[in-house]
Formats: structure tokens, C-alpha cells, sequence
């Protein structure tokens, strides 16, 4: 691992205990996200090739019971050792590991679909085909592949909210046009983008990408 990589982890370790207790009631209050993963969910579904679905970047696993409410089979993957044990405690029936989204642990085309719930922002320029080209590389041909991130202008960030928790790491807030040609230079074609202006407590716009899997 690189010492970003090396931060970015132990940051998240931290995190974790933060996460777990403010982040949980969130989707119930985000309208916008919950149609965005609504609309996921029933391509998905759709789409007849299964219900098995990653969620990279899963945290404390919060969607996962969402997902699974919709009728997929979640399963989630992150960085951070802490983050899997507290959403192995919290989520009991789901299965989680701890993983990188540059070398996923699922075998070529075994997911219908996989999910990037703010988990993109943290990858470096020089991560990002490596990293789009894994979310390619395990999702089904017709499968599915859904994103939120913060919208900006794809410059490095180094201070935020994290910060008054005595962690920092890299992020990078990325115009929605170069995550679309991020995704389509993987082989996924777009199907759905959007955004919604920043709320009180946001510092960026929210942006929304669904693709498929050619």
C-alpha cells in the first residue's frame, strides 16, 4: 500500500464509530439518493442476471439494508478493517470484507451490479482506470453500476468536515462530465446522470451516475 492509501485506511478506522452513529438515519432523509438506488435496483432486478451486488466503499454498511429491502443480495467491500467490524456487528446478515477498489475481491463478471456510494472521491488521477476498469471487470455483461459523489471541480482537497475528528486524507470532488467519461472509458454506457444543489451542512453539489455494462 502507498502511504495515501496507508492514511486514507487509518482515517476511516477512526471514522467508523462517528459514521456508526450519525449516519444511519441519513438515506431516510435523502429523497433524491433513495429514487437514484430505487432506479438501480429495479434495472437491476430486470436485468435477470441475479440478484448479487457489491457495495465498494460500503462504510458501516448502512445501504445494505436498503438494497436487500429491493431485492438484491448485497455484499460489501471497504478499506477500512474498523469500518467492516462495525458493519459486521450492525449487519449481522450481510457479508462484508475488507477490500480495494483497484483489485476487488470478485471474480470477472460475477455481480449484476455494484455500488459507489461516495466511495470514488477518495482515488487519486492515476487510480481512477484502474479503479473503474475493476467496477467493469466484475459486473455482468447488462449489469449494472451506480455512483453518488460530490460534485465539483477535481481539484485536491485536503480539509473538511473529517478534520475537526483529528483525521484527513485526499479527496477530490470530480465534474460530473469526467465521471461520465471515466465510466464510459471503462466500457459502461450511461444511462442516467443527474445532481441536486448542495443542502445546508454541504460544501459541493450532489451528482448521480448510472450506467450500464455493455
Amino acid at each position: 500500500m502507498t502511504s495515501r492509501t496507508d492514511e486514507l485506511r487509518d482515517a476511516h478506522d477512526v471514522l467508523a464509530a462517528y459514521y456508526r452513529e450519525h449516519l444511519p438515519g441519513a438515506l431516510a432523509k435523502a429523497p433524491v439518493e433513495r429514487a437514484v438506488l430505487d432506479l438501480f435496483c429495479e434495472l437491476t432486478r430486470d436485468a435477470g442476471l441475479g440478484g448479487d451486488v457489491g457495495d465498494v466503499g460500503c462504510g458501516t454498511g448502512r445501504i445494505m439494508p436498503y438494497l436487500a429491502a429491493r431485492g438484491l443480495r448485497p455484499r460489501g467491500v471497504d478499506l477500512s478493517p474498523e469500518m467492516v467490524r462495525v458493519a459486521r456487528e450492525d449487519h449481522p446478515d450481510f457479508a462484508f470484507e475488507v477490500g480495494d477498489v483497484r483489485a476487488l475481491p470478485f471474480a470477472d463478471a460475477e455481480l449484476a451490479g455494484v455500488v459507489c456510494w461516495y466511495s470514488l472521491l477518495f482515488l487519486a488521477p492515476e487510480d481512477r482506470a484502474v479503479a473503474f476498469g475493476e467496477l467493469a471487470r466484475v459486473v455482468k455483461p447488462g449489469g449494472y453500476f451506480v455512483t453518488a459523489f460530490k460534485a465539483g471541480d477535481g481539484k485536491l482537497r485536503r480539509s473538511g468536515p473529517a478534520a475537526r475528528l483529528g483525521v484527513n486524507f485526499d479527496r477530490y470532488h470530480l465534474s460530473p462530465e469526467e465521471m461520465r467519461r471515466w465510466a464510459t472509458g471503462a466500457g459502461f454506457t450511461i444511462v442516467y446522470w443527474g445532481g441536486r444543489p448542495a443542502e445546508d451542512g454541504e460544501e459541493t453539489p450532489q451528482g448521480y451516475l448510472l450506467c450500464r455494462k455493455g
